[in-house]
């Protein structure tokens, strides 16, 4: 028999994520809406991150758990759970954070409400590595607007979290962007790909949890070539380049976004400021 496909699909890549996952584990699987699946893909942890995935995916049937033979880096597990993913809507989560009961269905009714809207978020606290809430946070952004260079010049900013791609997203809009690519902050360039397409939204309730903790790989890995080799282990010894990487995925999203000949200009002309202040 064949199996319904679920509303949304939710992918969580994760590499020796034993400290954390079960808990991220517990808040996904307990949503009020129910409508969804799991994807995770292990990308051949040395922990107990193996088992802790099956004892999750022997337990309820929306799980569903895959492991790599080897180490992928991270963009090419981040690119595998969403290519693993069969449904309308889709959802990237990380090991390490928590969502309130109401994420998925708060983020759900407002791309329903509006087909204009292509990517839906929530504001978010911090936390640490006991779940203390440290902080409200916004990403500050102007994206919910219909004018289209607006909305790009404010993703394509340096200054703000990407909480962003921890959203609700729709699968058919995510699959003609790039998705990630094999450099640090790429995750950016994404979010500008999508803002090109529609609107995305902030929603104002904070029900995501985005963890701060000494393992992160930002803290783990604080130079430009050290998060290459972290994204794709394949650029290791490389020169990494990541600004003029940037610049090249803006203008190649601007260059294959549906939009109108003058905001294509427009959009333009915010990369030729950006390029003033942003250079390797």
């Amino acid at each position: 028999m064949e199996t319904r496909t679920p509303r949304l699909s939710i992918g969580l890549p994760v590499y020796n994520g034993e400290a954390f996952l079960a808990r991220a584990i517990e808040t996904l699987l307990a949503q009020t809406f129910r409508d969804f699946d799991l994807v995770i893909c292990d990308n051949a942890s040395t922990d107990r991150t193996a088992e802790i995935c099956r004892q999750y995916a022997a337990r309820d049937a929306r799980v569903h758990y895959y492991r790599n033979d080897q180490n992928v880096g991270a963009l090419g597990n981040f690119r595998r759970v969403f290519q693993l993913s069969r449904s309308e809507l889709f959802k990237w989560a990380a090991h390490d954070d928590l969502h309130e009961p109401e994420f998925l269905m708060r983020c759900v009714a407002a791309l329903d409400a509006d087909p204009d809207v292509v990517l839906v978020y929530t504001r978010f606290h911090t936390i640490d590595e006991k779940d203390p809430m440290l902080a409200v946070r916004s990403t500050g952004l102007d994206t919910g607007g219909s004018r289209v260079a607006r909305r790009f010049g404010e993703l394509v900013r340096r200054d703000y979290p990407c909480v962003a791609c921890y959203g609700v997203v729709r699968a058919e809009v995510l699959r003609r962007t790039h998705l990630l690519s094999s450099y640090a902050d790429s995750d950016r360039v994404l979010l500008a790909e999508l803002g090109l397409e529609g609107r995305i939204l902030e929603l104002p309730e904070p029900l995501f949890k985005r963890r701060e903790h000494p393992n992160r790989s930002v803290l783990q890995f604080r130079s430009r070539q050290t998060r290459n080799e972290w994204f794709d282990p394949s650029k290791a010894g490389r020169p990494a380049f990541p600004y003029t990487k940037q610049f090249i995925g803006y203008l190649g999203a601007i260059r294959r976004a549906p939009i109108s000949p003058i905001d294509r200009v427009r959009c333009t002309g915010v990369m030729a400021r950006w390029l003033v202040h942003n250079f390797d």
